[in-house]
């Protein structure tokens, strides 16, 4: 079986996201830009582990997920909306299994929500728009990028190399994309 139920491990505490990095009239923009399709096309387009994941709120299996591992330029967008979540300079390898990342792109394209399932406590991150499951949110991240580890699974994101995100409609985001240094 492709999925597990219990997710990251950590104990979740509620923890506010307090980055901000594009305006308010873009935040407005983007919910205008990015609706949520119907049940029936959500079953067309994702795989069946995208729906078990961001509809049913599945977790998959660790390291052997498609972004785990990746680390180019570009932006990870939720895969039922295509509303742009994370920063590929905001990611970083946490060791836990899936994608990691220190912050969102804007706080308001995640909501959070009390997790208290599998005898665990935690918090839950949505898209904000779409309102798909996308991982967890855990306050053992790097102290440096504000102590944060938004754990993603791949299976709720999309993501778009640098070198395509101006054809594909993501161009205003890409003065915030930095080079990783290695």
């Amino acid at each position: 079986m492709f999925l597990l139920l219990s997710g990251c491990a950590g104990s979740g505490v509620d923890i506010g996201i307090g980055h901000n990095e594009i305006s308010e009239k873009k935040d407005k923009d983007m919910k205008e830009r990015y609706l949520k399709p119907s049940d029936d096309e959500l079953r067309r387009k994702l795989t069946a582990e995208q729906y078990a994941v961001t509809q049913e709120g599945a977790t998959e299996c660790p390291y052997t997920n498609e972004y785990d591992h990746e680390f180019r330029p570009g932006i990870y967008v939720d895969v039922t909306t295509g509303e742009p979540l994370f920063l590929s300079s905001d990611k970083f390898d946490s060791g836990c299994g899936w994608p990691a990342f220190s912050r969102p792109i804007s706080s308001e394209v995640l909501t959070e929500h009390a997790d208290n399932s599998h005898g665990m406590r935690r918090v839950e991150v949505r898209s904000a728009v779409g309102d798909a499951h996308l991982g967890h949110v855990f306050p053992d991240g790097p102290r440096s990028k504000g102590g944060l580890r938004y754990c993603i699974n791949s299976a709720s994101l999309r993501f778009i190399p640098k070198s395509e995100m101006e054809v594909q409609g993501y161009g205003e985001y890409l003065p915030l994309i930095k080079e990783r240094a290695n």
